[in-house]
Order: C-alpha cells, then sequence, then structure tokens
C-alpha cells in the first residue's frame, strides 16, 4: 500500500513547494527587479505622500480639476465595490434615474441617471440648453438643484421633464465604466471641461487645452484601444503648474 502513496505524496510535497513557494517568490522577485512601480499598484506620489493610482480612479468634485466619468461602485469610485450598474440602453432607470426612502423616512436619490447627469453637466460647464420647464423651480432655498425632484420631473408619466442641452455631450461624461474605477476620461470629455477648470484657476482655455494635449495617452502599441487621459495626472500637473488663484 505505501509503495502506492508515498510517490503521490512526494509528488504532492514537490509541487506544493515549487508552486506554492518557488513559483511565487521567483514572479515577485523578476517583478521587483524589471517593473517595481507596476508590480506595486502604479501608485503617485507627491510629497512623499502616496495620493492615488494611476490605475484606480477617485472622484473630483471642484471646478478646478477635471472630472472623472460618472461611477456605480459603490457610492462612487469605492475600491472594495467596483462593478458597474448592468443596466442596459433601454432601461427606465438608467435613463431617468430613481429614487428610494432611507432610513429616516427621508426621500433621496437611489440612481442618478443619465438625464440627470445632463443637466448638471450642462450647468457645470456652461453648455447651452432648453428646457420644457424652468429649472429654478428645482432648485431648493440654498439655489442648489435639488436632484430628488429632477429624477421624479423626469419620470412623470403625464409631462416628464424634456431637457436638451444644444451642444454634443462625450459619451463618457454621462456614463459609467463596467468597474466603475476607470482612471481614464476621452479627450473630448477632458477638452470640454477646459474653460471651466481655466475659469476656476484663473488660466486660459489655451493653457489648460495645452496641458490636456501633453497628457493625451495613445492607443497602447498604436493599435490597442483608444486615446485617453489619466484624470488623476492631469489634475496633479493643474496643480504643480497652474494653482488657484
Amino acid at each position: 500500500m505505501w509503495e502506492q502513496i508515498l510517490p503521490g505524496l512526494r509528488i504532492k510535497l514537490f509541487m506544493t513547494v515549487v508552486l506554492g513557494v518557488v513559483y511565487p517568490l521567483a514572479m515577485t522577485g523578476i517583478s521587483q527587479i524589471m517593473f517595481p512601480k507596476q508590480a506595486n499598484g502604479s501608485l503617485v506620489r507627491t510629497g512623499g505622500k502616496v495620493i492615488g493610482s494611476e490605475l484606480i480612479g477617485q472622484s473630483f468634485t471642484k471646478p478646478e480639476y477635471v472630472h472623472p466619468r460618472p461611477s456605480s461602485a459603490g457610492s462612487g469610485y469605492d475600491a472594495t465595490a467596483s462593478g458597474g450598474s448592468n443596466l442596459g440602453p433601454t432601461s427606465a432607470k438608467l435613463v431617468r434615474g430613481t429614487t428610494k426612502v432611507d432610513d429616516k423616512k427621508n426621500e433621496v436619490v437611489d440612481f442618478d441617471g443619465v438625464s440627470l447627469r445632463i443637466v448638471h453637466y450642462s450647468l457645470e460647464n456652461g453648455i447651452p440648453y432648453e428646457s420644457s420647464v424652468p429649472l429654478d423651480q428645482f432648485k431648493d432655498t440654498n439655489g442648489f438643484l435639488n436632484d430628488v425632484k429632477l429624477i421624479k420631473a423626469f419620470n412623470d408619466d403625464k409631462a416628464p421633464l424634456l431637457f436638451t442641452p444644444k451642444a454634443p455631450i462625450p459619451a463618457d461624461a454621462v456614463t459609467a465604466s463596467a468597474s466603475g474605477l476607470d482612471p481614464h476620461i476621452s479627450p473630448d470629455f477632458a477638452l470640454a471641461q477646459a474653460a471651466r477648470v481655466a475659469k476656476a484657476r484663473g488660466i486660459s482655455v489655451e493653457q489648460t487645452n495645452q496641458l490636456i494635449s501633453q497628457f493625451t495617452e495613445g492607443p497602447d502599441l498604436r493599435l490597442l484601444g483608444e486615446p485617453r487621459v489619466n484624470v488623476l495626472k492631469l489634475n496633479l500637473a493643474l496643480d504643480q503648474q497652474f494653482s488657484r488663484k
């Protein structure tokens, strides 16, 4: 019996050592020597402090920064909840958004929807628009738009709110990526935000466009993918070259 069992045990022990110890240590050592930055997460540091990764997006909302695309990962760019909305193009929820009642019995946004994203994008970037109803009636006492009211207006079956921007909007400005953590946006989306960023920083649009062009990455191997802009790296360069005035 042992003549049959011992060869199997020897093979199991050998493969455990080779594949469970030697191979991982060898790959880790080789990657640390040849690709140390990538092996350690492509971390971005400033002043000796880690501020993010080139591979994982994060949220920027201030007007002086280039904004990323929407995210459905958790509450937005939550690396522990990577994922998309999984809503199809004909989904009413995707287009109009939905609301819900929270634990405190307050009606809040459940899913913002493309229509609401278009409204905010247009207003933030000074895009002219047409609205079937004046947006002032959706503002609260502080003058901010009430997203719950807007979503309910978009979902009104009898007289839905119609909002039409008068300029093309890049698709990634109002749609999320499959992971919810995409660190890149299209050059068109970045350039569409140049005027807002330039105004907030007290610089010219040409200076902003030049920096965007500088940080536009081409397709991998000039074949794979599309031109893209890393939002974190671009915003870091904006802070370094054009601090807000």
